[in-house]
């Protein structure tokens, strides 16, 4: 009989976390989520901030609740978060300040600083990863314009990832998919990306030694081992990029090219390469090259995603009304189609506020009928994803020279059946739906690798398909979907 691993993921995302316990037994994974918490950023004297000593209390309560339940005996523990944010360290290895969230306003007008100082090929040459406000470039010009006394006492950035796993085990690592996403590394030669550091005046010097997917960190520290009544767990750099983890997990089996979406909150949809395609094309889709699991570089376009529905929910729900995503859906269902349309990725959409009334002034604005209810609201935004990510894959079988055939979409956004079906219908192309927790299963794969419980990632992809149920969707309705495509195009002057 083969071991039975036990396998701890916590994943944060936009919104929450989770702590998910992987039973592995050596065929089939079985997900339990033992602790959920909020992951809510803290408004606090201008600045937008994580709560970070909070959310690790509440990576100790994911531990704990593991322990009370009788799940102690943890083989492996593997943390990811999203890109780009990151803590500041002195010389002693204190936190010199609350990180901030890549939603801070911080960032606006480094744009144009950046490219006072190097050029935007440039900058793309060196790094191959697509303009971002929120990238860590900017979050750290941004810091230095400003003089930010952090920054000028700083040691050692790590990652938000890497923070969580030093305050774990004491051991400083920045994990390669997470620094990937920064702008401050080199995507060809997996160095950081000095000579542009330098051209921006950023320090070179204050970053971790590089650590990959299946590498061990470190172990438990004894203190936190003895307060929690368990050994000391080690833990593994998994893809630290919630991305990377969700890319892990996509069940595909004796494929190296496959297109996929990791939607969420946002929508990452992509192709997994051997190598990064840093060319005048790619620039051009800003499309990005991003490192996977595998040293493999995740090529792939940000797509604002259902923080559109996200935020216009909660906008409603500070007008008094509180709707389910799947009433809100059926309404959705019942609106007339094709009436009006959204840029999913128009910058006024980028923060939060009144996401229902910024629809409304950016179609009006636009000429078209303006969405009224809150079923047109949601047909609109839901129609107007489906276009984008059929732009985004006629883009990627330029780029590539290759054709997808099937669209393998992973994440909590396969819940919302109604986008999954108009994307089948939008790029008529067969949609894969599944798994829907892609995230935390590709952090547990990659610390099955790391263990030795599972072979490679090949081996992962299979047990995934083994493990979770994959939904089918089949493009319909062709034609007219094809006309109001050309209509969406000339509506955002693509």
């Amino acid at each position: 009989m083969s071991k039975l691993y036990k396998f701890l993921a916590f994943d944060f995302g936009a919104s929450s976390g989770r702590a998910m316990l992987a039973t592995f037994d050596g065929e089939k994974i079985t997900l339990e989520e033992k602790h959920r918490f909020s992951n809510d950023p803290v408004l606090m004297n201008g600045g937008f901030y994580w709560d970070v000593m909070r959310l690790f209390h509440e990576i100790k309560q994911g531990i704990l609740a593991c322990v009370n339940s009788g799940d102690r005996d943890i083989d492996c523990i593997g943390i990811d978060t999203w890109g780009v944010d990151y803590g500041l360290l002195d010389k002693n290895d204190k936190l010199l300040s609350n990180p901030y969230h890549y939603r801070d306003t911080r960032t606006d007008g480094m744009y144009d600083e950046a490219f006072k100082l190097a050029s935007k090929e440039e900058i793309f040459n060196s790094t191959g990863i697509a303009f971002n406000w929120f990238n860590t470039i900017y979050q750290l010009l941004a810091a230095k314009l400003s003089g930010d006394v952090a920054l000028e006492n700083a040691k050692t950035l790590l990652f938000m990832p890497d923070l969580l796993n030093f305050l774990l085990t004491g051991e400083k690592r920045c994990e390669y998919t997470v620094a990937s996403t920064s702008q401050l590394f080199d995507s060809k030669t997996h160095t950081w990306a000095e000579g542009i550091m330098k051209k921006l005046g950023l320090p070179t010097d204050i970053f971790a030694p590089m650590i990959y997917p299946g590498e061990q960190v470190g172990l438990l520290l004894p203190e936190l081992a003895e307060e929690l009544g368990v050994d000391r767990i080690p833990v593994m750099a998994v893809a630290s990029h919630d991305t990377g983890s969700a890319v892990a997990s996509v069940p595909v089996v004796g494929k190296d090219d496959f297109i996929y979406i990791s939607s969420g909150t946002w929508s990452l949809m992509g192709v997994e390469l051997k190598e990064p395609k840093v060319t005048p094309e790619a620039l051009k889709h800003n499309f990005t090259n991003e490192g996977g699991v595998d040293k493999t570089i995740r090529f792939l376009k940000n797509i604002m995603g259902l923080w559109l529905i996200q935020e216009s929910k909660r906008q409603w729900k500070r007008e008094g009304e509180e709707l389910s995503f799947n009433e809100l859906e059926q309404q959705a269902r019942e609106a007339a189609p094709f009436e009006s349309f959204i840029d999913p990725d128009c910058p006024a959409f980028q923060t939060p506020g009144n996401m229902p009334k910024r629809i409304r002034e950016y179609c009006q604005k636009t000429g078209q009928k303006v969405p009224e209810t809150k079923g047109e609201i949601i047909r609109c935004i839901a129609q107007s994803l489906a276009f984008k990510y059929r732009q985004t894959v006629e883009g990627m079988e330029e780029v590539t020279g290759n054709k997808y055939s099937v669209i393998n979409i992973v994440g909590g956004g396969i819940k919302d059946k109604m986008i999954c079906q108009f994307t089948a219908n939008a790029t008529k192309r067969v949609v894969s739906a599944g798994p829907v927790e892609a995230t935390s299963i590709g952090n547990i794969i990659v610390q099955g690798i790391g263990t030795g419980a599972i072979k490679n990632l090949s081996e992962g992809r299979q047990i995934v398909k083994n493990s979770f149920d994959i939904a089918t969707y089949e493009p319909q309705e062709s034609e007219s979907w094809d006309k109001a495509y050309e209509q969406w195009k000339k509506t955002v002057n693509v």
